[in-house]
């Protein structure tokens, strides 16, 4: 299968162009999350899927220009490579899950094929002194990662991983600061707080950069630059392979807007060996 033809991408492209509803933007969110699966759904599965009525998948599909979600499930079918469903009983659960993520990395090769959104993202990061990033709940580590690199060559970066009443205030506290910017990274399930934090970042004039697990993830309306980066759902607990690699391109587009990321990467191997840190 090539990056272009996987389940993900060709949805992508399918909803390309349309102005969805909210809850139109739901399904298709729900769609390209289970990518692989959707051809083989009903529409009432679909919907139990989504967390939308029956008649909302119709309308849906009406609004991508089908007859009716028969006729796009039939498409789905059809563009669908011969080989998925001979391969799919191949491996085993664990393995499945693994190929999932490879197929996901793959769509993420893709979309990074057109650099100008990542490097317009990373020109906005490492111009916002300071910078806060924002990951709560399953987001969380992603963006202590990213804060923890970060750190190395930014001069004030600011993780915002625990919520509550007193995100505002540190919100606040670094915009009078003189932040012009913020990083979120918004995985499912996707907590009412995080949205409810980004409208105020927006209101308080920060550019928001997100990466979530698709471009029509309820974080997008709240967004000035959405980065998609779809996650595995095929264990128990999703995994985010495709996120955190992202985030690994972000800090890199980030350091290349700074000056002095290389001076400051030196400095701090050279503290490390007199301090002993590592082991060699």
């Amino acid at each position: 299968m090539s990056v272009t033809d996987s389940p993900a991408s060709r949805l992508q492209a399918l909803f390309e162009g349309h102005r969805l509803t909210p809850t139109q933007r739901r399904i298709a969110h729900s769609m390209v999350r289970r990518a692989a699966d959707v051809p083989f759904l009903s529409s009432v599965e679909l919907a139990e899927l989504a967390g939308v009525s029956q008649p909302s998948v119709t309308r849906f599909a009406v609004a991508l220009g089908f007859d009716g979600y028969p006729a796009l499930r039939r498409h789905l079918r059809e563009v669908a490579p011969a080989e998925q469903a001979g391969t799919a009983g191949a491996h085993n659960e664990y393995q499945q899950a693994v190929e999932a993520e490879i197929e996901n990395l793959r769509h993420l090769a893709d979309l990074l094929a057109d650099p100008r959104p990542v490097q317009r993202a990373g020109r906005a990061l490492a111009a916002s002194r300071p910078l806060p990033v924002l990951g709560l709940r399953a987001a969380a580590s992603q963006a202590y990662g990213f804060a923890y690199f970060a750190a190395k060559v930014h001069p004030d970066v600011r993780l915002l991983n625990e919520g509550g009443t007193m995100i505002h205030d540190r919100l606040d506290a670094a915009v009078r600061a003189g932040a012009t910017a913020l990083l979120c990274f918004a995985l499912p399930r996707h907590p009412r707080e995080v949205l409810d934090t980004l409208q105020y970042a927006k209101d308080a004039g920060l550019t928001v950069v997100t990466v979530a697990d698709s471009a029509f993830a309820p974080v997008a309306r709240a967004s000035d630059l959405l980065l998609p980066a779809a996650v595995g759902t095929g264990l128990a607990f999703d995994t985010a392979c495709a996120p955190m690699l992202l985030g690994r391109v972000l800090l890199e587009a980030m350091c290349d807007d700074l000056p002095d990321a290389q001076a400051r990467l030196e400095e701090f191997d050279a503290r490390a060996a007199v301090r002993g840190l590592f082991v060699e």
